[in-house]
């Protein structure tokens, strides 16, 4: 991982600022102390198993404590909200996730003889190699477009990683200050309230 543009810490020196609304603070404020999560859509097995892929699509080494990414998911799905967009030829998302997820795991079983969880790191990113490819085999995928399940997946953790915080520091983004809004938008024409890079 590079060094963060911004000097760790930065996010939360910003919201003790009057330079973020309380809804922003409250929402982001939530995002990094987020108590243990326990699931309440998928049972246990199937939510460790959407951990285990959000942590080989979204490996965190160098991270002491990964961003959690699948507990929104799970969230999403028991309200039984939308992220906003679905592919045609998946079903509703309750229904795509908990296919989806059995999939990869029929996948791993038919690949590696073990369920997903029990694989390799190695193994466990050519199973989802497979399924980015729509080459993994299983009789969910003659139903399931592997490929828009995977790429639909990948959209859904991704949108999550980068609503963090942290993740949000990590590249140099503070627009949560969003009380006087910003006025230097050209490149490397910083705001006199952002912190210069390390």
């Amino acid at each position: 991982m590079s060094a963060p543009f911004y000097p760790e810490g930065t996010v939360r020196a910003l919201l003790a600022t009057d330079l973020v609304t309380e809804a922003t603070r409250t929402a982001l404020a939530a995002r990094l102390d987020a108590p243990l999560y326990e699931p309440q859509f998928f049972d246990g097995v199937t939510y460790e198993l959407l951990r285990a892929v959000a942590a080989r699509l979204f490996p965190q080494p160098d991270r002491e404590t990964p961003i959690e990414l699948a507990h929104a998911i799970d969230e999403r799905l028991l309200k039984g909200e939308s992220d906003g967009w679905r592919y045609e030829a998946l079903p509703p998302d309750r229904e795509a996730y908990r296919l989806g997820l059995g999939g990869i795991n029929e996948s791993a079983q038919l690949l590696f003889q073990h369920p997903f969880l029990s694989l390799s790191p190695e193994q466990q990113d050519a199973v989802l190699a497979a399924v980015q490819r729509a080459e993994a085999p299983g009789t969910t995928w003659e139903t399931l477009p592997a490929q828009l399940f995977f790429e639909e997946l990948l959209a859904e953790l991704t949108e999550n990683y980068y609503s963090h915080p942290i993740a949000q520091e990590e590249i140099g983004y503070v627009g949560m200050a969003d009380v006087p809004g910003w006025h230097h938008l050209g490149l490397n024409n910083l705001d006199p309230r952002e912190p210069e890079s390390n």
